[in-house]
């Protein structure tokens, strides 16, 4: 099974379990990220094209990380001038892993219900204490 979703203004194909690079989007790692704009879903019943969009059909991601792309330099020189500009550029990314694909009247699966903390786990198996 695997979808054609649109973000960033580009096309990615992308299955379960994948891990793509995309242009930054808010969240802290480990963080649920929901595309609403799902150009195609394919699965076991078929392939379903959107006009442009597949209405109903979400993928689900999860932030692994935000990360910076290779530095671009862009220099520019008039010869005979004694005119140099040099410019550099880092692109920021963000690092999606695809957790799950919901076509056109799928419900999500239990296994990819909210996970808890470390941190909250731990606050509510504490003992409350009355002051």
């Amino acid at each position: 099974m695997f979808a054609v979703i649109k973000t960033g203004g580009k096309q990615y194909r992308v299955a379960a379990n994948d891990v793509i690079t995309i242009a930054t989007l808010e969240g802290e790692p480990g963080t649920a990220v929901t595309f609403d704009q799902v150009l195609m879903v394919t699965n076991d019943s078929g392939t379903q094209v959107g006009l442009p969009l597949v209405e109903g059909a979400t993928v689900t991601g999860e932030v692994v990380e935000h990360t910076r792309g290779a530095k671009v330099i862009a220099f520019k020189k008039r010869r005979r001038q004694n005119s140099r500009r040099k410019r550099g550029h880092r692109q920021d990314y963000t690092v999606v892993r695809i957790t799950d694909i919901l076509g056109l009247g799928e419900k999500p699966k239990k296994a990819a219900a909210k996970k808890k903390t470390t941190q909250a786990a731990a606050d509510d198996a504490a003992p409350a204490t009355a002051e």
